[in-house]
């Protein structure tokens, strides 16, 4: 309990050294706030925003539009990579056949597709939603095929030895083993895939934060950028204390074995 009061309170005096030296830097004018704009021109910026919308459309909306793309990718990455990553693992059939696929395109940028994908699917939704699936699948995939190749083989013997058929192992011994690694797999997989959108939406696309960025940056609106920029960091964080409470509820047993 300590050591976490110990470690909020020096992430505290950080953030606060941090815009510190910020309010300096814009108070005596060493930098242009063309460039890197006060936090008081920040914050005047965003309730703008949040009154009146960006470019005629509300914040929630870019915001809705974004998180839409992302979680119904985010979904059906965990709804067939789980399985698919797990029986990988446990059955080397499956594995020689879908290992290579993944190992194949995942240290692909995923940008470096996107075209592909928006001659063949437009740049509306679709297009956005498969590219963030494809960049979530791998590290899913991969966390879940590791996780089985990590489980130790005595849980394995030890349940066959008691009677449980190839089904009952990889529902009652494979997939509970593996869950701490799933879900490490789940926290990287949705942080590429939240960086992949924003850099999506600032390529093809008329909603959006990474859209929002990118008209702001032909504008020179940096208290716009700021603005987003901040909300991408807030929101990331938000997602990984959802993900990482999730995780405390189903694998309630980690940290005490």
């Amino acid at each position: 309990m300590k050591k976490k009061r110990n470690y909020r309170r020096v992430t505290i005096i950080t953030w606060v050294i941090i815009f510190a030296i910020w309010y300096m830097l814009t108070k005596l004018n060493l930098v242009s706030q063309i460039l890197v704009p006060s936090p008081w021109m920040v914050w005047e910026a965003f309730i703008d925003i949040l009154k009146n919308g960006y470019n005629g459309i509300s914040l929630f909306s870019h915001l809705g539009a974004s998180f839409y793309r992302l979680f119904v990718a985010i979904f059906f990455a965990i709804i067939i990579g789980v399985p698919l990553g797990l029986l990988s693992g446990y059955i080397s059939k499956i594995g020689a056949v879908v290992d290579s696929i993944v190992n194949f395109y995942r240290p692909i940028p995923p940008l470096a597709y996107y075209t592909l994908l928006i001659l063949w699917f437009g740049i509306e939704n679709e297009s956005k939603i498969i590219l963030l699936f494809l960049a979530a699948f791998a590290p899913i995939y991969v966390s879940c095929v590791s996780a089985v190749n990590r489980i130790n083989q005595d849980y394995i013997l030890s349940a066959s030895s008691l009677g449980a058929n190839r089904k009952a192992i990889f529902t009652k011994v494979i997939v509970p083993a593996c869950m701490p690694e799933i879900f490490t797999g789940l926290r990287t997989a949705v942080g590429v895939a939240y960086t992949t959108l924003v850099s999506a939406e600032m390529i093809a696309a008329t909603s959006g934060i990474g859209w929002m960025v990118l008209d702001a940056q032909n504008w020179v609106k940096s208290d716009v950028i700021f603005v987003v920029i901040i909300i991408m960091g807030i929101t990331g964080i938000l997602l990984d204390y959802i993900i990482v409470g999730i995780e405390k509820y189903f694998v309630f047993w980690r940290g005490n074995v």
